[in-house]
């Protein structure tokens, strides 16, 4: 799921946005689906992923992009600054 490249590390997110509050739902060996207030309309669950993942690891907003996937629920995301330990422990937590 996780994917160490010199840029950063690279993981599968799938998002349902409009949940009642942004969380973790699950982690299964492909993907991290999050739950997300925003609704899917002009970048906002685009922004609030961005959001919630910076948050949650601790890092600037600018360490985190979307690569891949942003006008789906899919999407390939690239965390910069952090270690692939680190992004496992926090979003498994």
């Amino acid at each position: 799921m996780f994917h160490a490249s010199r840029d950063g590390i690279l993981f599968t997110v799938q998002v349902t946005p409009r949940a009642k509050r942004d969380e973790i739902s699950r982690v299964t060996d492909d993907v991290v689906k999050i739950r997300l207030n925003a609704p899917p309309v002009e970048g906002r669950a685009n922004e609030a992923l961005i959001k919630f993942l910076a948050d949650r690891l601790g890092i600037p907003r600018r360490q985190v992009e979307i690569v891949r996937g942003e006008t789906s629920r899919r999407k390939v995301v690239r965390v910069r600054g952090v270690s692939e330990a680190q992004i496992k422990a926090i979003i498994k937590a």
